[in-house]
């Protein structure tokens, strides 16, 4: 992850030439189309008499697909399947202007798409919002873009303190970890403003719902989220840069130990 220093790198405008920006970008809108259909998906009422998902439900849903697809596809693009995140990851310099434009405009067709195929497959009498976040009346406008900021601000920190390549510290799975902070905010979150902490997953369900009520919350909330977390983090907290040692055994030199 490191950082972009020179500044047509960071425009980027020579990475259209590049396969690897093209695989990347596919990979966003698939990941992001997987995110979407499935974790939605758990938030679909009324498949019994009397069912309907409970927040731990919904929480790990989003969480563990998050992981999923963070093994699955984080060699190929990072796996950013979110807006927010690459936004913070452009703000920090680590991706380009140009790679970070193709990857919303990706993400958001892929949140489009992930909703439309949910829409599909499902019966009319259950699809009923299509899992679209919405705001507890108890919370005014202002109090739901200050969560959507702060878990989404947990989600890239968590990004950026696993996706260090400083630290030597790290142990287990980055995907895990990057997942259950998505689950653990999800458990706070979905009864407040349903935990979004990504655009592009409130995007699809809005677009082919036709539910636009306080959309910009949605964008507004975790995009200052994950551009903080990724400045707060890259200044701040980012590991020290690590200092090549050499062990120099003076006591064999000092007594010639390389004799001709």
């Amino acid at each position: 992850m490191g950082k972009i220093k020179d500044m047509r790198d960071y425009v980027g405008k020579a990475e259209l030439r590049e396969l690897d920006l093209w695989k990347a970008v596919a990979a966003e809108f698939l990941g992001t189309m997987v995110l979407v259909f499935v974790g939605t998906s758990s938030c679909l009422n009324g498949w019994t008499e009397g069912y309907a998902p409970s927040v731990v439900q919904i929480s790990l849903c989003f969480g563990i697909t998050l992981a999923t697809l963070a093994q699955a596809l984080g060699h190929i693009s990072g796996c950013h399947v979110n807006p927010a995140v690459t936004c913070g990851m452009l703000v920090a310099r680590h991706i380009s202007v140009v790679r970070s434009l193709f990857y919303i405009i990706a993400q958001c067709a892929g949140g489009l798409v992930g909703s439309a195929i949910l829409l599909g497959v499902t019966p009319a009498e259950r699809q009923g919002s299509l899992g679209m976040t919405s705001i507890n009346p108890a919370v005014n406008v202002g109090q739901a873009v200050g969560f959507e900021l702060l878990f989404t601000f947990v989600l890239v920190l968590t990004v950026f303190s696993v996706c260090d390549e400083r630290r030597n510290d790290v142990k287990g799975s980055a995907p895990l970890a990057i997942g259950l902070s998505v689950a653990a905010c999800h458990l706070a979150g979905v009864p407040i403003t349903g935990a979004s902490m990504n655009p592009a997953r409130t995007f699809g369900p809005a677009v082919v719902a036709g539910l636009w009520e306080n959309h910009w919350v949605y964008w507004t909330g975790p995009i200052l989220g994950g551009m903080m977390a990724a400045l707060i983090y890259t200044y701040l907290f980012r590991a020290p840069k690590i200092t090549p040692s050499y062990d120099i055994n003076l006591e064999n030199c000092n007594k010639g130990g390389n004799k001709a």
